[in-house]
């Protein structure tokens, strides 16, 4: 403590009995508060020197304060009014002058001086050595080394340690990295006998960003666009560092497109621009959207994908109903089993399969609902507008069963093309059940006996395949035709003629 303040005759007195004093201050001061006792928590005199009001760094309170006199070892900083702290000059990375003013640290109330014991905020010991260390104490130090723990670090020629917990807020895979660094720190356990030092950086760190994250909790609000860096990437989503405090980017605000993962867009370091989309001030939550921060890709969807439009898709994901086609990133459609082919099919996963690429056709647009149906069978030809002609009644046709009812079996000609071999039609004898026959995949030959293109239907068999068919009709001559019409007709004219001029009287 200061000479002056040693020198006081009047405490010297009262020290002379120091445990009764002890004991008369600490009942005398118990529930009052630091604050209370030096004018804090009242409106400072005017002709003071201005003050900001106490705020807390790290559970610790802060007041901006005024050098008023400065000893050998101390500088006196006066609050307002009454209120009067000291702080060591080793605190000082440069020597103080009286009259400057500036921020400290409330270390603690010294109850036999009387006095408020303060720091430099975010100072370091200049001078600091094993006699005058102290637990909290902000001291400065180089990285000399690093070992499976943490990393050695020189302080004005002690040898310190800092455990890899305590480097940073955030986890390095490699602390190799701040080897030679310059790096302040703050005192953890000392033991000046063992000369065993420990030092922590993150506590430092910690402390900085309670103070930004105030500032920026209070700047932010949901709507805005803030760009952030990525500091860890989960499954569920990714933490971004908005400059002082952290916001969570969920999986499903990621990115437009479905069944993602947080890794496949952003990974630790890259620099984001995201939309911030909900926040407690409270909890000091903040969610945050990536896709939300891009533009939306359903804008203009009417224009570049109408009706009617010929598209090439890549299959996202299959589901009993039918299949959802990626387009582009964020656009997804629907493409309906009953548009999948123009044969009924047992399941969608028969015809496509997830990350085929297909061509499709666009049949309905609903921008507003972000919807789109698509056709896969409307993309192409229908095979049943050219079947009469490619198999007219009596061609023998190659084809593979598909399915076996209670009724008979279909079989698929072509694509899109199936027909039906009815159960009286699988063998010459009867037959109970269809697959006595025929099974699901098994190719057989067939007849075609009829083709009904209103109704989409084929009829076939099995069992007249082997008959011979029926002779072709003869030509006809159409000269022989007209003559023999012509001969009909004149014949007929000669009986009128014989019937009316009949005379019965002779």
């Amino acid at each position: 403590m200061a000479e002056d303040l040693k020198a006081d005759p009047f405490k010297e007195k009262f020290r002379a009995d120091e445990s009764a004093l002890d004991s008369e201050l600490n009942a005398a001061l118990t529930g009052v508060e630091v604050d209370s006792l030096y004018g804090f928590d009242k409106p400072q005199p005017a002709a003071a020197t201005p003050t900001e009001g106490p705020r807390e760094i790290g559970g610790k309170q802060v007041r901006h304060g005024k050098i008023v006199s400065i000893s050998k070892d101390e500088a006196f900083v006066e609050f307002g009014g009454k209120s009067q702290g000291i702080v060591p000059l080793i605190q000082f990375a440069e020597p103080p002058v009286v009259g400057q003013e500036q921020d400290f640290l409330v270390e603690r109330y010294d109850v036999h001086e009387g006095v408020i014991l303060l720091s430099v905020k975010g100072a370091s010991a200049a001078n600091v050595s094993w006699e005058n260390l102290e637990a909290g104490q902000i001291v400065e130090g180089t990285v000399t080394g690093m070992n499976k723990g943490g990393l050695e670090i020189d302080v004005k020629g002690m040898r310190g340690f800092m455990p890899a917990g305590q480097i940073d807020i955030y986890f390095h895979k490699d602390i190799s990295v701040f080897l030679g660094q310059k790096m302040q720190a703050e005192v953890t356990k000392f033991e000046r006998a063992a000369k065993n030092l420990v030092l922590s950086r993150r506590n430092i760190l910690e402390r900085e960003k309670e103070e930004k994250k105030k500032v920026l909790m209070a700047e932010l609000a949901p709507g805005q666009m803030r760009q952030g860096t990525v500091r860890s990437v989960m499954d569920f989503g990714a933490f971004v560092d908005l400059g002082g405090a952290d916001g969570l980017i969920h999986v499903s605000e990621m990115s437009h497109r479905r069944g993602v993962k947080p890794s496949d867009f952003v990974k630790e370091g890259d620099l984001v621009d995201v939309k911030i989309i909900k926040m407690d001030a409270a909890s000091g939550k903040i969610s945050l959207s990536l896709k939300q921060a891009m533009p939306d890709p359903w804008g203009g969807i009417e224009n570049r994908y109408a009706v009617g439009t010929l598209v090439t898709g890549r299959v996202a994901k299959v589901e009993n109903f039918g299949a959802f086609i990626e387009v582009e990133e964020g656009i997804e459609g629907l493409l309906p089993v009953s548009e999948m082919s123009w044969t009924r099919i047992r399941h969608p996963s028969d015809v496509v399969k997830a990350g085929d690429t297909i061509k499709l056709s666009v049949i309905r647009m609903d921008p507003a609902a972000r919807k789109m149906t698509f056709s896969l069978k409307a993309a192409g030809p229908d095979p049943w507008a050219t079947a009469k002609e490619k198999y007219p009644p009596n061609t023998i046709i190659t084809g593979k069963v598909t399915r076996a009812v209670d009724f008979g079996a279909f079989v698929e000609v072509e694509a899109g093309l199936e027909g039906l071999v009815h159960i009286s039609e699988l063998a010459p004898h009867r037959v109970k059940q269809t697959g006595d026959v025929v099974k699901p995949g098994q190719e057989i030959q067939a007849r075609v006996l009829d083709i009904d293109l209103n109704a989409r239907r084929m009829s076939l068999s099995i069992r007249r395949v082997a008959e011979e068919p029926p002779p072709p009709p003869t030509p006809v001559d159409p000269a022989a035709v007209a003559a023999a019409a012509a001969a009909a007709e004149k014949k007929k004219k000669k009986r009128a003629e014989l019937k009316g001029g009949l005379d019965w009287n002779w």
